[in-house]
């Protein structure tokens, strides 16, 4: 069963009323389509990099964080994708959402006032209270990290 959670959201510009919430495409959507807010195209050369305005912002319970994600499809037909990603929405933050958008390909692209150009989730996470010690536990990894278990699914000889 999926939990809902109520979460308070406000519009920055009231001007803006034609652009969607960020809402769920399908019923198994794990992320909510966010729109860009924009009174008029805008063109991102490439490798450059925007701070795209959502027209939104919200109240988050504590505990709680908004992931902001590309969307695959940007990314895999446009080379279009979010440089800090995931970025970080924290609970306490109340101003309006902004997507930092990046073109990575070789082409200028296009957004358009509503284009949904990143998707957003919203997550539980913990506090940690730091336990300092001499020695970690064993473990079999140890220290192995960055390729060591190499790339084939098994080795060859």
């Amino acid at each position: 069963m999926i939990e809902h959670i109520q979460i308070k959201i406000t519009r920055i510009d009231q001007t803006k009323t034609d652009i969607p919430l960020p809402a769920y495409a399908t019923e198994g959507s794990a992320g909510m389509d966010v729109c860009a807010a924009i009174d008029a195209d805008v063109v991102m050369q490439p490798n450059e990099t925007m701070l795209i305005p959502t027209g939104f912002s919200i109240e988050l319970l504590p505990g709680f964080e908004a992931q902001i994600r590309p969307r695959s499809g940007l990314a895999i037909k446009h080379r279009i994708g979010i440089l800090n990603s995931p970025g970080t929405i924290d609970s306490d933050y109340r101003g309006e959402i902004k997507i930092v958008l990046t073109n990575f390909g070789t082409t200028p692209f296009t957004i358009h006032r509503g284009d949904r150009i990143a998707q957003m989730i919203i997550a539980r996470y913990a506090r940690v209270l730091w336990n300092e010690q001499a020695q970690l536990a064993y473990s079999a990894r140890g220290e192995g990290g960055f390729g060591h278990t190499g790339i084939a699914l098994k080795e060859k000889n």
